[in-house]
């Protein structure tokens, strides 16, 4: 149990690598608090997580208000009395445009879930970590964090900023016992494809030749074992990294 006695939020985590994560963290030992915007899937995942003899709770949070956020970890709070591990797994898909073509309104609501929110519950997270003397932080960006082909430029560039986050927030609270790490999945069978709307052909033809060196689509499984990792003592001398885990496709 790598995770015994933890207490864990993970974002996103209805479905796809979220879920992976959460039911992943609940087989550790932690408990888990199961956060998404769609409350029914959310409840769902915890059902499965009790029955298999772990446990968790869900609660419906949209993460670009601060109001929900600031709720998700006062009843965190309130339900297991401390927070050792926050998950920022909730992230959506830009349509593929180039910078030529994307608009104000896709920019800044890609930003707001993928890059705002994640600082604002790291900001949140860290006043409990600094108040218990320990924490840790495992970030799941992309590997669209890392390169510059892998999507759109609104995408691209709010993964970029999240990577930078990491590594700061690692720097600044080193000697603070709080950790930040992140994962940067490479393609991985889930069901962000749906957040996807109004795709550039543009984007898509020229991010369609990246694909062709991809050795294999991972599974949320494999990117949950890496998040498990990250999240527990084993990983205790690893503090601002950024780990693509993408079956050699970013090694090309």
């Amino acid at each position: 149990m790598k995770l015994q006695n933890k207490v864990a939020i993970v974002t996103g985590a209805a479905s796809g690598m979220g879920l992976a994560i959460a039911e992943n963290y609940a087989k550790e030992g932690a408990k888990v608090v199961v956060s998404d915007l769609n409350l029914a899937g959310a409840e769902e995942a915890v059902a499965n997580i009790k029955a298999a003899g772990g446990e968790a709770f869900a609660i419906s949070t949209d993460v670009t208000s601060e109001t929900d956020l600031q709720h998700l970890f006062d009843k965190t709070l309130d339900t297991y009395g401390q927070l050792d591990i926050l998950v920022n797994n909730a992230g959506i898909m830009d349509g593929m445009e180039p910078v030529g073509e994307v608009i104000n309104e896709r920019w800044e609501k890609v930003f707001a879930v993928n890059t705002t929110s994640v600082m604002q519950s790291m900001r949140l997270a860290t006043a409990i970590f600094l108040k218990q003397g320990h924490g840790v932080i495992v970030n799941n960006i992309s590997a669209g964090g890392l390169y510059g082909a892998r999507a759109g430029a609104a995408y691209t560039a709010s993964k970029h900023a999240v990577v930078g986050l990491t590594k700061n927030t690692a720097f600044m609270y080193a000697d603070k016992n709080i950790r930040c790490n992140g994962i940067a999945p490479g393609g991985v069978a889930t069901n962000i494809a749906s957040s996807m709307t109004s795709i550039s052909q543009t984007g898509i033809a020229r991010q369609q030749l990246g694909m062709a060196i991809n050795p294999r689509i991972g599974q949320p499984a494999e990117i949950a074992a890496l998040a498990v990792f990250l999240g527990s003592d084993d990983a205790s001398f690893i503090n601002g990294q950024v780990i693509a885990a993408d079956g050699g496709w970013t090694a090309y």
